[in-house]
């Protein structure tokens, strides 16, 4: 299942994209560098595409193709869940890149 999923996944990514694979063992960086991220593959003409995986996790073939890999967390979530906050960090990020006061970065 895994190595379906993951075929799937390989075919669907354009060759000038930034795949960036969800992952528990990435780095889990915060709103802001986040952002940041967004703004140097938009600054370098690369689209990102997240890789989320099913309930048997990404398949070893696209955690080796990812040029990123990063967690929303240590905790481990169902990947219908990881789309709901993928949005709503992505959301976040555009926020902040727009000095919109959404993303609150006084708050503890």
């Amino acid at each position: 299942m895994r190595r379906r999923e993951g075929t799937a996944l390989l075919a669907a990514l354009p060759a000038d994209g930034v795949a960036v694979a969800l992952d528990l063992g990435g780095e889990a960086p915060d709103s802001e560098a986040f952002a940041a991220m967004l703004t140097r593959w938009e600054e370098a003409g690369r689209t990102p595409c997240f890789l989320i995986g099913g309930a048997e996790g990404l398949d070893p073939s696209v955690l080796a193709r990812a040029d990123r890999r990063i967690a929303l967390g240590p905790m481990t979530w169902p990947h219908f869940l990881v789309r709901g906050m993928l949005a709503e960090q992505l959301y976040r990020a555009q926020a902040i890149r727009q000095n919109h006061p959404y993303h609150r970065a006084w708050r503890p």
